[in-house]
């Protein structure tokens, strides 16, 4: 996965320059996420599961603003009641974060979503919509990664730790659903002008 990395540190520091003149609410809390990285949205997400005490998938006002406020977003507490009713479209009091997230995924073309889809088939052997280490096993090799060749890590290491690079940093489970790998590539494309070197890096990336 070369460069994924540097995309992350690009990214971060894009997104906390367009931060300093950004007044959207929406797109200040995209950013605020981005500039955590690839994984900022979906560590988000975990911080409202985690809240979700009921498994109901949704949130309330009082939920939605200490979930901003646990993950260390800084907003306005009017710009984040204007969030919540904005999201909160027919008006119920509620929030569906899995919809809530969607929104704040960064927009890809059609080519890129092709290609994303593309690398998680590819991944995802047993085709049942989780990628885990068993997944792994022939699709990814480690034998090129430092810490295999000079004994450091076993096999099963280096693709935990894989695994773990898609995974909130809060929340590691050495598995991949589809959701999580479309945030992580969300993430990384908003670090990405060009379609065709998108493609390209992720063709090479995965061998597709």
């Amino acid at each position: 996965m070369a460069g994924t990395s540097r995309h992350d540190r690009e990214m971060a520091i894009n997104a906390k320059k367009q931060l300093t003149d950004c007044s959207d609410p929406i797109e200040r809390l995209r950013l605020q996420c981005l500039a955590r990285g690839s994984a900022g949205i979906k560590g988000l997400g975990r911080t409202f599961r985690i809240m979700d005490d009921d498994n109901s998938r949704t949130l309330d006002m009082k939920e939605f603003l200490k979930g901003l406020s646990d993950y260390g977003v800084l907003i306005e507490k009017e710009d984040a009641i204007k969030l919540f009713q904005y999201f909160d479209r027919d008006g119920s009091g509620y929030i569906d974060f899995d919809e809530f997230l969607m929104s704040l995924r960064p927009a890809m073309s059609n080519a890129r979503k092709e290609v994303v889809l593309q690398a998680f088939k590819k991944l995802d052997k047993t085709g049942d919509g989780v990628v885990t280490i068993e997944d792994l096993r022939g699709v990814y090799n480690v034998k090129h990664h430092p810490k295999y060749q000079n004994g450091e890590w076993t096999e099963d290491q280096v693709f935990r730790k894989f695994l773990d690079s898609f995974d909130s940093p809060d929340d590691k489970d050495g598995k991949v659903t589809k959701d999580e790998f479309w945030n992580y590539y969300s993430g990384v494309s908003a670090s990405i002008d060009s379609d065709v070197y998108f493609i390209l890096m992720m063709k090479n990336a995965w061998k597709l």
